[in-house]
């Protein structure tokens, strides 16, 4: 079963007993995210990233056609909620009705560093909750950020609220000078180039680096919920009204790199601190397994911590790359378990690249659907970037496609999976 560049076999994929899985669609760029509308109807993103134009795909009877597009890349998630699908792309969030009217609801998120804002979720007293990146690594902006350093000089991480830093400067090569043996120092959350004083104090901002933020449905009435997390990936509320979120840990990047950060499942309370830039996994980065080989431990940046920070509801994999999830609404996948695909990422093949079931009583993460041949995608999943479960109960799996030797990635390689249970819901299909 070929595609274009890519093999596709469903085979390939292993499965618990009694379930199956099946290409519902193929030959997509870039699908990173799933929604139903209130019809049962599929909608899909295009991110943009291949040719700088993020698009709103709807499934039709002749497969998906674009009904919107013109969003900054990257589309970093969809949610049907009240007759429309909000889009989160870079710096904003734009609502499109059934009409195709289109409306910006959030715009100016400081989108502009290494992670962008996340897809929305809807409370059930209909308040809107995204989540905000932050602009580095671990705090400090470094040569590793020059993609975006050069274009915004000044942009750099944004605490929720006032913290008082240690005084910690890195030295690196200055690469906005022409001169190649000139050095500088840059401290954390400051510009690039900004040296830090011990005891320094620097103010909080409503739409902090990695916070989760919410407003009402037109955007109104802002308001900060949590800081302190890195990458807030994708949110959900459970059947309980608790809010989740998946967070991407620190990686072994930049002028302050994190060893074995993991990535997380966290529940969302407000008023909390998450811990970044000096906790993961619930644990100091001061801790022995996050020093990297070859390297200094790494220090506090903040002399003192707003909390202790909550430990992780769930924990993955270093570089798993936790996106996009799910809760089960049916006994068929065991309900309100939570099912959340893992990117994973390019230094390692073994890592992620798979769905994993987290039981909700138990905070038990296992996986679910991973490839059969370790290491390669072969002809199951590529890169899975997120989960939902259809009005047909079966589970679709949004699959990003393959990338490149130089990290590119390739158009038509992406795909939609349908996992279902044998026989109950084997010949159900989404609306469209």
């Amino acid at each position: 079963m070929g595609y274009g560049s890519r093999y596709v076999n469903p085979r390939d994929i292993r499965l618990p007993g009694g379930y199956a899985a099946q290409v519902f669609a193929r030959g997509l760029t870039a699908p990173g995210s799933i929604a139903f509308d209130g019809d049962g109807v599929m909608y899909i993103t295009d991110s943009g990233i291949t040719d700088g134009n993020g698009k709103l795909l709807r499934h039709c009877s002749g497969g998906f056609q674009v009904t919107a597009d013109g969003f900054n890349p990257p589309v970093t998630g969809i949610t049907y909620y009240e007759g429309s699908v909000y889009v989160a792309h870079k710096g904003s969030i734009t609502s499109i009705s059934k009409d195709g009217s289109r409306k910006d609801i959030i715009r100016g998120l400081p989108s502009f560093g290494d992670h962008a804002n996340s897809g929305a979720a809807f409370s059930s007293y209909g308040k809107m909750y995204f989540g905000q990146g932050t602009a580095t690594n671990s705090g400090i902006v470094g040569t590793d950020n020059r993609k975006w350093l050069m274009k915004y000089p000044f942009f750099h991480d944004l605490p929720g609220e006032k913290i008082r830093l240690n005084g910690h400067n890195f030295e690196t090569e200055n690469i906005m000078s022409a001169a190649w043996d000139e050095k500088i120092s840059t401290g954390a959350f400051l510009p690039f180039g900004t040296a830090s004083s011990a005891g320094e104090i620097v103010s909080g901002a409503l739409k902090a680096s990695g916070s989760i933020l919410y407003c009402g449905l037109d955007g109104s009435g802002l308001k900060q919920a949590a800081w302190g997390l890195r990458n807030p990936c994708c949110l959900r509320f459970d059947d309980k009204n608790r809010l989740f979120c998946t967070n991407r840990g620190m990686t072994l990047a930049g002028s302050r790199p994190v060893a074995a950060s993991p990535d997380e499942f966290l529940l969302i309370k407000h008023g909390y601190w998450y811990g970044w830039p000096d906790f993961t996994g619930g644990l100091p980065v001061t801790a022995p397994q996050y020093k990297p080989k070859g390297m200094d431990r790494p220090k506090f940046l903040l002399a003192e911590h707003p909390m202790t920070p909550p430990f992780p509801y769930a924990l993955f994999e270093p570089g798993s790359g936790a996106a996009g999830f799910d809760f089960s609404p049916d006994s068929a996948f065991g309900r309100g378990d939570a099912y959340i695909a893992e990117f994973g990422n390019d230094a390692d093949t073994r890592t992620g690249r798979k769905i994993s079931r987290l039981d909700m009583r138990t905070r038990t993460l296992t996986p679910f659907a991973y490839n059969k041949t370790a290491g390669r995608y072969s002809g199951g999943f590529a890169r899975p970037s997120d989960v939902k479960f259809g009005n047909d109960k079966a589970m679709y799996v949004a699959d990003y496609g393959l990338f490149g030797s130089g990290g590119e990635l390739i158009p038509d390689t992406g795909v939609i999976w349908r996992i279902y249970k044998f026989c109950t819901y084997r010949l159900a299909r989404p609306r469209t």
